[in-house]
């Protein structure tokens, strides 16, 4: 029996109509995007193109400003790890300020150009994963480069306000890059409005392919400079080289015209869905906590800790349901979540928490199924334990 899949946070399903837009590409239409000579390349070059108008189209860019990467986490290594080894900026300008709860690959590049001399300053969170904007002002000084805050945390859900800590950016003097992997295609981000000057996303969390992503850099007040990680042909305006993904660029450029139609819709019917899940949850069961800001979230994530469960043991317990107990990026090492760490949560609050993320595909049905399979798991497991 196919379980009932609530961890579209970790990634989505293609979506038939995004698979029915690159199929071509695979088959009739399968020219190099480099190989501009003859009809078929020409042919995937526009394809290429009229995806990075769509990409551009949805934050309010120029198609020029958008950068194919292979996904988020290569998009935020060209971010940061580009940024600090451009010759443009002064060798003086050598901090970087962050969030504890970044995804790992903003984390550890972080980490590694601290290794190389960088100062980082590590921004603590609330028990909600509230940011204070306060005290982000403060830690900015002269030698500060970027600052670098994700707009949607990846396990509790929580929305930054990038359009606060863009202005504070811009009134500061330095590079504001977001990890907008969770928000894209789902949350309305305009990089004007917002001061954004780099931004990172993938196709794999709306119901594009996996193995795609993009890059926005500005190009203009003021133009964002990166040194290029990939070497070999000067590929993406010299920023990277390698032979373009054409059918997965052109299932991305399908997925954010999709999302953009459609996230008015999808964003009600997954927050009314999410609502149930929660309501029902907690109302049923006692002891059960919500993980962040019940306001300032996005539609699709809930994560609820169980009092007096073992996370593992519960799911486990439910093969039925696909939920997560960690972020996808970090549980192949079976630790304590460390943004459920930075939020000051006692280890068996962590222990006990449970990720469900909703998504277009979810139904009425499939969440009634599993608040009846995790009501029966949880009230079986504590019993048990008695």
């Amino acid at each position: 029996m196919k379980p009932v899949y609530l961890d579209y946070a970790a990634t989505t399903p293609v979506d038939p109509r995004v698979l029915q837009e690159m199929l071509p590409f695979f088959t009739e239409h399968f020219g190099n995007a480099a190989s501009t000579d003859h009809a078929l390349g020409t042919f995937a070059r526009e394809a290429v193109e009229n995806a990075r108008t769509e990409v551009a189209s949805a934050l309010g860019a120029d198609p020029r400003e958008i950068i194919w990467t292979s996904g988020a986490t290569e998009s935020n290594n060209l971010a940061i790890q580009g940024l600090a080894a451009s010759p443009y900026y002064t060798p003086q300008r050598n901090h970087i300020v962050t969030v504890r709860t970044e995804h790992k690959s903003v984390l550890d590049p972080c980490q590694e150009l601290q290794e190389r001399g960088f100062e980082v300053t590590y921004l603590p969170v609330d028990h909600q994963g509230t940011l204070d904007l306060e005290r982000l002002a403060g830690v900015i000084t002269e030698k500060t480069l970027l600052v670098s805050v994700m707009h949607a945390n990846n396990e509790i859900g929580i929305l930054h306000p990038i359009q606060a800590i863009g202005r504070i950016c811009k009134e500061k003097n330095v590079v504001f890059h977001t990890d907008a992997t969770q928000s894209f295609g789902k949350e309305p981000i305009d990089v004007e409005d917002c001061g954004i000057d780099l931004l990172s996303l993938s196709g794999h969390k709306i119901y594009g392919p996996k193995g795609v992503g993009a890059l926005y850099v500005r190009r203009k007040r003021p133009r964002v400079r990166c040194k290029a990680l990939l070497h070999g042909g000067g590929h993406e305006r010299g920023l990277r080289s390698g032979t373009l993904n054409v059918p997965g660029i052109v299932g991305l450029g399908k997925a954010a015209r999709l999302a953009q139609r459609e996230r008015s819709e999808d964003r009600e019917r997954i927050r009314s869905l999410r609502d149930l899940l929660e309501r029902e949850i907690t109302s049923q069961l006692g002891g059960v906590t919500l993980n962040g800001d019940p306001e300032a979230r996005l539609e699709n994530i809930l994560n609820l800790s169980f009092a007096n469960i073992d996370a593992s043991a519960l799911m486990e317990h439910m093969p039925e349901i696909a939920v997560s107990a960690s972020a996808a990026c970090t549980s192949a090492s079976m630790q304590p979540s460390y943004v459920l760490t930075a939020l000051k949560d006692d280890e068996e609050r962590i222990k006990g928490s449970i990720r469900f993320s909703l998504g277009r595909f979810t139904t009425q049905s499939e969440i009634k199924a599993a608040i009846t399979h995790v009501v029966r798991s949880v009230t079986s497991l504590r019993s048990a334990s008695r």
